[in-house]
């Protein structure tokens, strides 16, 4: 433990179990510490707010603060990571991600989908949000195909690609929410992101360095 207050690592035992900084003197919980690891824990094993808070009996709207407290956290580790990394992008593509409620229209509008550009480098996958293409959209029936062969950056054997997978794992994961708010399917884009890139083990050792440093 780290003591969230003045980053302090040794502390006094006290009764109840609570813990006191030796530094600072902030009191913290181990049961809360305990509950914390084990929302980070359900985190990593890809379960839904909603599972999470009926399988622990917590409220909801509580699992929900930290789940989006997490991806935000991830986000900015994503970031420290991919800048200070040795850029060597062996794979890149464009990709159109659009909504389930998009999908079912029986005219799909490219203006409504979401522009990503994925890269592969040093055997991560790293992603970037970019502009909506607005009046350079085609009906993906008339124009979708034109429109990729025209502006598309496609990559070597696109299908065979480790940035396929990701965009096949993405869409997989995030249909499970039901839908996501434009203004934060970035948190969600880099937590899956993150969980595409690390091993579950991994996922949580970061995560609770992240969370208790």
């Amino acid at each position: 433990m780290i003591c969230p207050n003045c980053k302090n690592k040794e502390f006094y035992t006290l009764a109840n179990n609570y813990i006191k900084c030796k530094k600072c003197s902030k009191k913290l919980s181990l049961k809360k510490i305990e509950k914390d690891i084990l929302v980070i824990q359900k985190f990593c094993e890809n379960k839904s707010a909603f599972e999470v808070s009926s399988e622990l009996k917590l409220n909801y709207k509580t699992i929900k603060d930290r789940f989006d407290i997490l991806r935000e956290k991830i986000a900015i580790f994503s970031e420290v990571i991919y800048n200070s990394s040795i850029k060597d992008s062996t794979e890149y593509e464009e990709f159109y991600y659009l909504k389930e409620r998009e999908k079912l229209k029986k005219r799909k509008s490219l203006s409504e989908a979401i522009n990503i550009i994925g890269f592969y480098s040093n055997q991560k996958v790293y992603t970037l949000l970019m502009p909506k293409i607005g009046n350079r959209a085609f009906d993906v029936e008339d124009g979708f195909i034109q429109y990729l062969s025209w502006y598309k950056i496609h990559s070597q054997n696109a299908h065979q690609t480790k940035l396929n997978k990701f965009w096949k794992f993405l869409e997989k994961n995030l249909k499970k929410h039901k839908g996501v708010d434009e203004d934060r399917f970035f948190y969600y884009l880099k937590e899956y992101e993150f969980k595409f890139n690390y091993k579950k083990s991994e996922q949580l050792e970061i995560l609770k360095s992240l969370s208790f440093s």
